[in-house]
């Protein structure tokens, strides 16, 4: 597979994750990210060895667009310390069913099940629910392909960063992502999920400068209704 690297320097390397490409290995065996950017390191730096390369965040399997690793265990370090204080931000675009309100903010409580890999809403006073707070606006609205249903285009910043968070709040408020076969009734088997990192911005682990970097979503249905 070949990565679309989007920068890199001595410390970061930022590229556009491959929708269906799992973030980190996992017993599936299958190709993920962060060996895929260590293969492009070794192979273009001719590095023996092996090579350094943090994961500092993830997106979910289905998910493409921007993502960010660490080259060096301090630039791992200080990035991580920016997940932890939120002071890494994240936006992202997703196509939901239906039109939306104009903008909002929604607060839950979410938890998961590590059997099932499902997270749903719960009471905020449930054993291990996480706190989950993102907010949006809507970007326009288009009826789909055979003009049977309406959909939303919205851009989406997110708070925290609890695993299915942007799929789960949407879905419990009647508004599922496009193609999200895990938490809407009406996706199909074999559509792709309408969700993708677009904006990540951060704080340069050595040089103290704010950076951001963008990724843009496909030009395929159901992005290119709008």
């Amino acid at each position: 597979m070949k990565l679309k690297v989007i920068y890199e320097d001595n410390h970061l390397l930022v590229v556009e994750k491959i929708p269906n490409v799992l973030s980190q290995a996992d017993n599936t065996k299958d190709v993920d990210m962060l060996t895929l950017c260590k293969e492009y390191v070794k192979e273009k730096y001719n590095k023996p060895g092996n090579v350094f390369m943090g994961l500092v965040h993830r997106l979910d399997r289905p998910v493409g667009g921007v993502m960010v690793f660490a080259r060096t265990s301090k630039a791992a370090s200080r990035l991580s310390d920016q997940v932890r204080t939120r002071t890494m931000k994240k936006s992202y675009q997703a196509v939901v069913l239906g039109k939306c309100e104009k903008s909002g903010d929604y607060v839950d409580y979410l938890l998961k099940d590590k059997k099932k890999n499902m997270v749903s809403v719960v009471d905020k006073n449930t054993n291990d629910a996480k706190e989950a707070r993102l907010s949006y606006r809507r970007i326009s609205s288009a009826l789909s392909r055979d003009n049977r249903s309406e959909y939303s285009l919205v851009e989406i910043d997110l708070q925290t960063g609890r695993p299915h968070q942007i799929r789960v709040q949407f879905a419990s408020r009647k508004h599922p992502l496009y193609g999200d076969q895990r938490y809407s009734s009406v996706a199909k088997v074999g559509q792709q999920i309408a969700l993708w990192a677009t904006k990540l911005e951060i704080v340069h682990p050595t040089k103290k400068e704010k950076m951001t970097f963008v990724s843009n979503p496909p030009n395929e249905y159901p992005w290119n209704i709008f």
